[in-house]
């Protein structure tokens, strides 16, 4: 692992700035950069406080610059045991050679799980994996509920179907089997009331392929190719019946011009 450079006026502006501490209280050291051994060997009782992945350590709560200063990159968090009784200690172990675990100790059991937690969960590569968990958490969660969306939306066509079915039905239509509005067609060729003759005529060969189950629209029956010959079906009866109009009324204008 190769040598960090930091600049010691902005890691002690960091460390004395207003942004929140994710943890902080009074440890039991024997070893941390910074702090100055305890000739009696029980270890020195400083203020540490945690930023991010940075750990500083303070003579007091009130220390206005900081002693020490650990990076919590490449590392693990260990129970250990402590070199006076009735202290909760753990360390703080490098993958490194040459590099000493540093010892600290809390005043309980829940302050020392508190600590280990912390000191954990604050490196960049446990935060990484974090969110690479959540990544997926979020993936799943779309997929499934893509898949609620689908199975709601056939369970609602199946049940609605057969009801549209019977009114369209009672009503003198037939549904196509795409369910669409489009489907609708007349049953035994009749004109419903209010629509003229020509809405009757330019409706005829699409009624009657959508009476097969057929729609312009659906998927299977998308090309141009189809789409050409229906509509020129519908120009083609269009032109059959203006010529019949048209030979009916000539005899007609013929009569009307004898003297």
């Amino acid at each position: 692992m190769g040598a960090m450079k930091l600049n010691e006026r902005s890691v002690a502006h960091y460390a004395l700035s207003n942004s929140p501490a994710d943890h902080m209280g009074f440890l039991r050291t024997w070893g941390v950069p910074g702090t100055p051994p305890n000739p009696s060997g029980t270890g020195r009782r400083c203020w540490f406080v945690l930023k991010g992945n940075l750990l500083f350590s303070f003579e007091s709560r009130e220390g206005r610059a900081p002693l020490g200063l650990v990076v919590l990159e490449g590392c693990t968090v260990e129970l250990a045991e402590a070199p006076v009784p009735e202290e909760f200690a753990f360390t703080i172990c490098f993958n490194a050679p040459g590099v000493r675990p540093y010892l600290l100790a809390a005043d309980g059991p829940a302050a020392q799980e508190a600590w280990v937690k912390a000191l954990s969960r604050a490196s960049f590569g446990y935060m990484r994996l974090v969110v690479r968990e959540l990544e997926n958490q979020l993936q799943d969660a779309r997929q499934n509920l893509a898949l609620h969306r689908h199975s709601s939306w056939k369970s609602r066509c199946k049940t609605q179907a057969p009801d549209q079915l019977s009114r369209g039905l009672e009503n003198g239509y037939s549904l196509s089997r795409d369910c669409s509005p489009m489907g609708l067609v007349e049953v035994g060729g009749s004109r419903p009331a209010g629509r003229s003759l020509a809405e009757s005529e330019l409706q005829g060969p699409a009624s009657f392929l959508l009476g097969r189950g057929q729609s312009p629209v659906s998927p299977e029956t998308s090309c141009f190719s189809t789409l050409h010959d229906w509509y020129g079906q519908q120009i083609l009866e269009l032109r059959r019946g203006w010529l019949q109009r048209a030979q009916g009324s000539q005899p007609k204008c013929e009569e009307q011009d004898r003297p």
